[in-house]
């Protein structure tokens, strides 16, 4: 018989969407790309001056767009990738998660 799980152990475990990638866009218009797992409370860090070097010479204006992971590394992966992209791809890329993201918020739940 296998033993059972304690609650404590339960609790350690990650949430189904526990990282994210999230994309800033500055007040230059230039766009910072990272990974959290709290993006509000990242991008508060960014707009006090005590987010990454780059944020505090590049103020946020606002945030564009999140996209949810299942765990850091994947998250970490897909930012590596983000970051490969021009300025025009990236911008192509967050009207892409918004479209898919206004999309998934329309679409009714099933009953």
């Amino acid at each position: 018989m296998p033993a059972a799980r304690s609650s404590t152990a339960d609790s350690k475990l990650p949430s189904p969407a526990s990282w994210f990638l999230y994309l800033i866009e500055c007040a230059d218009g230039s766009i910072y790309t990272g990974i959290a797992r709290d993006v509000a409370a990242r991008y508060a860090a960014h707009a006090s001056g005590k987010g990454a070097r780059y944020t505090r010479s590049h103020p946020p204006a606002r945030l564009l767009a999140c996209q949810a992971y299942p765990d850091r590394s994947s998250a970490l992966k897909a930012e590596y990738r983000v970051k490969q992209l021009t300025a025009t791809e990236k911008r192509v890329l967050v009207a892409q998660l918004t479209a898919g993201a206004a999309a998934s918020a329309q679409t009714p739940a099933a009953a």
